[in-house]
């Protein structure tokens, strides 16, 4: 266990964490300035954009699953001292990544208004107008998502953080003064923060990718392994992808099946709940990086075959991700009354947010760690059906079912579904350490 502990002393976890934590800052930030700008256009504005980023966010999650199960397995490779099969890994990744996407973006291009008018046609016609545009520009940029994703993956693994750092630091500012620009200067309305964001993707798929390809990397892409389909080391990556992925596109569906009755509350509650989700968003930050954190740090333990390694990060990363959390939430929370006032709400509306981010900010410190960070943790073991089931089992059975009695049935609200994400959030966190515990992770081989 020595050699691991050398290898991940705290100085070599800061070095990772901090600059995961400043490029999701940097990400989320953007994605509030977003909501905030758009805010400006009118309350039906902001709608549609919440409406379709809840719809985006299936296809980030199943990108970003597709990169976590490419960091699995790239990060056992590194464990076992096979920079070569890492890097074949991290360029089938690449491949597939772009195949996928391309395939999708093409699909929700073609079934772009009927689609929307299956999940919310019963908005005002202001607001699905604002849902057509905006989901039509975001599809552009599924494939610059993918490739990004998959180069970050190659980045995390290899604990160069800092490589997508700057990536990021760069095509957030784009975003940021292409918002300002397209909104206040172009009068462009939803399509003035829809474009700025296809931008700043394009370039960070770009940059990313011209970073991997770079010799100095020990791990990197190479065009050979890039243009020849290599079915072992896909299957290897989609065997935890595809239960990640498969975990990740159904609770996203759920929260767009969610939007859906979001959208029955009327325009004020479909617009807190958006500003609410973006605060939420930056709130969750903390577990989203030890998340991150989690799959390569145990990932390289297992690779090594070094049990006692894995187990001895766990409880120290654990301890970790509560800390971090509790403190960063506790942060948020107090400034939440700041970052409202530079939104255009109602007073009404910005009551309801308030409350919406007291909810979810006590569970996200506290209970969120043990639901998420852990999870990956056990992820990255190879330990992915067992948390496939748990997750879904929960988000369809507490979160979605508890959701519409509580939300509609009883007539909470959006408030009522923010007490089912935490109740849901609850019972993963008890099983998922249970399962730590019982040691059954032990058991799984990925390569």
């Amino acid at each position: 266990m020595t050699v691991i502990k050398q290898t991940f002393s705290s100085q070599a976890l800061n070095d990772i964490i901090a600059p995961l934590f400043m490029e999701q800052l940097l990400l989320l930030l953007v994605g509030m300035a977003d909501t905030l700008v758009i805010s400006y256009g009118g309350e039906a504005a902001v709608s549609g954009v919440s409406l379709v980023n809840q719809f985006n966010t299936v296809f980030i999650f199943l990108f970003t699953a597709l990169a976590a199960g490419g960091s699995v397995v790239i990060s056992q490779y590194i464990g076992r001292k096979d920079d070569g099969k890492a890097g074949e890994s991290a360029s089938q990744l690449l491949l597939f990544s772009m195949v996928f996407s391309i395939v999708l973006m093409i699909g929700i291009l073609a079934a772009n208004r009927p689609l929307l008018r299956f999940l919310f046609g019963k908005v005002e016609e202001d607001v699905m107008s604002a849902c057509v545009t905006y989901l039509r520009i975001s599809a552009y940029s599924y494939p610059a998502l993918a490739v990004y994703n998959a180069g970050a993956a190659l980045c995390h693994s290899v604990g160069k953080t800092k490589a997508t750092m700057y990536i990021s630091i760069i095509a957030n500012v784009m975003n940021v003064l292409g918002n300002l620009i397209g909104v206040f200067w172009l009068h462009a309305g939803v399509a003035g923060v829809a474009y700025p964001s296809l931008i700043s993707r394009l370039f960070s798929a770009v940059a990313v990718t011209w970073f991997c390809f770079g010799k100095k990397n020990a791990v990197r892409y190479r065009m050979k392994w890039i243009i020849r389909w290599n079915g072992e080391l896909l299957r290897r990556i989609l065997n935890i992808a595809v239960p990640n992925g498969v975990e990740n596109g159904i609770f996203q569906l759920v929260k767009v099946a969610l939007s859906s009755i979001v959208a029955l509350f009327g325009t004020y509650q479909i617009a807190a709940n958006g500003v609410a989700q973006s605060i939420w968003s930056l709130a969750a930050m903390c577990g989203t990086v030890m998340g991150t954190v989690f799959i390569t740090v145990i990932g390289q333990c297992m690779g090594a075959g070094n049990i006692s390694a894995a187990e001895y990060y766990f409880k120290k990363m654990m301890k970790l991700t509560i800390l971090l959390s509790v403190t960063w939430n506790l942060l948020i929370l107090t400034l939440t009354p700041v970052f409202l006032k530079f939104y255009a709400l109602e007073p009404e509306t910005a009551k309801m947010v308030i409350w919406l981010v007291v909810i979810h900010n006590l569970f996200n410190a506290f209970v969120y760690p043990y639901s998420g960070a852990l999870g990956n943790g056990l992820r990255a073991t190879g330990d992915v059906k067992f948390t496939m089931i748990v997750a879904i089992v929960s988000t369809v059975g507490i979160r979605f079912l508890l959701s519409c009695l509580f939300g509609v049935g009883l007539h909470m609200g959006v408030i009522g579904i923010a007490v089912a994400m935490c109740l849901d959030w609850m019972i993963r966190a008890v099983i998922y350490y249970w399962r730590l515990k019982s040691g059954k992770w032990k058991e799984f081989h990925v390569i």
